[in-house]
């Protein structure tokens, strides 16, 4: 197993912002226009008309890839109504305007890679009619994201103004490459075809990212509190390769490069240099999945004179995927992630790896091919990653899955810990509560057995306007009293930068986690100290909470969020019975009563993750003391 500890167990500071400005510290704008790959030398996939490299490029996918695009020949585009785009000011929900949105650009994206691959133009007219429909809508941005960042601050479009926003970006990328690839073909039929989308790319996407600088994810005027997340490096990769596409004018094209260097700077320089992805496992493939495509667009343009992929940082992120898989799927979700591991991209974990150097990585990678192989995507809009999985898909293939658990892996930054002994795997945290994506979570643990999540972090429902609105806290998988946490005097955490945690260490050989997380609770819970604290044996965990208070208000309640059958009857032990693993926790009964709500699950966002239902097992102290200690064992019981 491999051990990755970082120079100290004891606590560095939460710095929110460090200048680093990586790539700033590489290359002036003036050595970015020297190293300009121009013309579009630099893509590495066959022409359109080089019909047997796009044989190679897809292979044996070559007969689904055109089968999927045929069954959207004549496709019938659906109109985006003004009433789904106002339904989320109605209802909150996104669904409306996204569902039938998300399905034009699937279409799009289907019909696109049929014809790359096939090349007898069947899917041409199809695409021609595409073009012309999304030139004509007012806006390729979702309702959520206008109501958001227009100047109205309405869900309608606003002619006046175009938004860079992900959808949008991805939507300008997909249609760059269609330009790139097709516009000989289009010429031939009506040279407006192809005019009037190089038009419309110049105008939603080219002028915005150059003339504009107040989108937040830009950060180009940063200031000390803000927040970076994933919408940085996604947003600038998209806009670098509309423009490295797109630009022929080397010195707006430099311009534009580097400006897109700047504000991902900014990104580098806000996430923690541990290299943690405080979003989350299924948020990596959006925040370090995109930086890394970023970087790899940076580099090709640059004709690899800006490449930062032997920057420790940029390895740290991308090996957090790997060192944040519990298996069998599961992974340690804390935040808005999923605890499963569909959205992980394995071809983009084996690219990543590789471009780092990262056998960690790239043995994951072959491990997850082999165990559960990748399928062809079912939307091509991204379509960068679509290509350049296909064209690193013979050498994932070819990897050794001789992938290892990491023991012991510590980010004394983000304050998260992952350990494993036995058949059992922990994952820890401390932080703060306004994370990105953020749960009121300090303190919180998730634990498996036999890679089978027994003390779960539930994670998100379906998003909807209330998830990033003011009453974010009011939906119950963000508050900490559905975390395996307690409830002191009766009083939950609470959402703020300034409620974190204390003298949080992690000790790699006696495979140990503790936090005072009694600075995450508000001042009503009147605690002056509460430390709780792991310790992983083999498939047991010790767990204590050392606690003084300033004011016994109210009896303490020790959460547990947990699935599956939970028995209750036997004092001083809960029985838990989930996908084939028993655990037992142990408590004291003279200290405790249990009790257990069931949280029905209706949301599928949910559901299809844990079922139908979660368990809240809730320890209920029988006395009120201002100090104390608390002590329970969780164990895996077998045969």
């Amino acid at each position: 197993m491999v051990v990755m500890v970082f120079l100290t167990m004891a606590l560095l500071p939460l710095k929110a912002f460090e200048r680093r400005d990586i790539l700033q510290r590489t290359a002036t704008e003036a050595q970015v226009r020297q190293a300009l790959v121009m013309n579009q030398k630099w893509v590495p996939y066959p022409a359109y008309t080089d019909r047997a490299g796009w044989d190679r490029l897809v292979g044996d996918n070559k007969s689904a890839i055109i089968q999927a695009g045929e069954r959207y020949l004549d496709y019938p585009w659906t109109v985006i109504r003004a009433t789904d785009y106002l339904e989320y000011e109605k209802s909150g929900s996104r669904n409306a305007m996204q569902v039938p949105n998300n399905k034009n650009a699937q279409a799009f994206s289907a019909l696109l890679m049929a014809e790359l691959s096939e090349g007898k133009g069947r899917f041409i007219n199809d695409l021609m009619n595409g073009i012309l429909f999304f030139s004509e809508m007012t806006t390729w941005a979702e309702s959520a994201h206008l109501a958001a960042y227009q100047k109205t601050h309405r869900a309608m479009p606003d002619y006046r103004e175009d938004i860079l926003e992900l959808h949008q970006g991805g939507m300008a990328q997909m249609l760059s490459w269609t330009y790139y690839f097709l516009k000989d073909q289009f010429d031939r039929i009506d040279p407006m075809i192809a005019m009037r989308l190089r038009h419309e790319l110049q105008r939603r996407e080219l002028d915005p990212f150059m003339q504009r600088d107040d989108f937040w994810w830009m950060a180009r005027h940063y200031k000390d509190g803000d927040m970076i997340n994933n919408w940085t490096p996604w947003c600038n990769a998209n806009a670098l390769l509309c423009y490295m596409l797109l630009e022929e004018n080397p010195d707006t094209l430099a311009k534009a490069v580097y400006l897109s260097m700047v504000s991902v700077d900014q990104f580098l320089n806000y996430v923690k240099a541990d290299g943690a992805c405080e979003e989350g496992p299924s948020y990596w493939g959006h925040a370090s999945g995109k930086l890394f495509d970023y970087l790899s667009a940076l580099s090709l343009i640059t004709g690899g004179k800006i490449d930062l992929f032997g920057n420790d940082q940029v390895k740290r992120m991308g090996e957090y995927i790997a060192r944040s898989y519990i298996g069998n799927e599961w992974v340690a979700n804390f935040a808005d992630a999923s605890a499963k591991a569909g959205e992980v991209n394995t071809s983009l974990i084996y690219r990543y790896g590789t471009a780092v150097n990262s056998q960690t990585m790239k043995s994951m990678a072959a491990m997850r091919e082999k165990t559960y192989p990748a399928k062809l995507p079912t939307n091509w809009m991204d379509l960068y990653d679509g290509l350049e999985a296909l064209r690193f898909m013979p050498m994932l293939k070819a990897e050794k899955p001789n992938f290892q658990y990491p023991r012991f892996t510590w980010y004394p930054e983000t304050e998260f810990c992952y350990m494993r002994s036995g058949h059992a795997f922990l994952a820890a945290k401390g932080g703060f509560n306004n994370e990105s994506h953020n749960h009121n979570d300090v303190g919180t643990f998730i634990l498996a057995f036999d890679n089978v999540p027994v003390m779960i972090d539930a994670g998100v429902g379906t998003y909807t306007r209330q998830t990033f609105s003011k009453d974010r806290y009011t939906i119950w998988t963000m508050q900490s009293n559905y975390h395996n946490l307690p409830m002191i005097n009766g009083v939950p955490e609470k959402f703020g930068s300034q409620y974190k945690a204390r003298n949080v260490k992690a000790d790699a050989k006696r495979l140990s986690f503790s936090a005072d997380i009694a600075g995450a609770y508000p001042e009503e819970a009147a605690v002056n100290r509460w430390t709780r604290s792991y310790q992983l044996g083999k498939n047991t965990l010790s767990m204590a909470d050392d606690f003084d208070l300033k004011e016994a208000k109210a009896p303490h309640q020790i959460n547990f969020l947990t699935w599956g059958q939970v028995d209750t009857s036997q004092p001083g032990r809960v029985t838990i019975q989930t996908n084939g693993v028993t655990a037992v926790l142990s408590y004291d009964a003279a200290a405790f009563a249990p009790s257990v709500e069931t949280v029905n699950l209706t949301d599928p966002r949910l559901s299809k993750v844990w079922g139908n239902e979660v368990i809240r097992l809730t320890l209920t102290a029988k006395g009120t003391p201002l100090k104390g200690s608390y002590r329970y064992t969780i164990a895996q019981k077998t045969r």
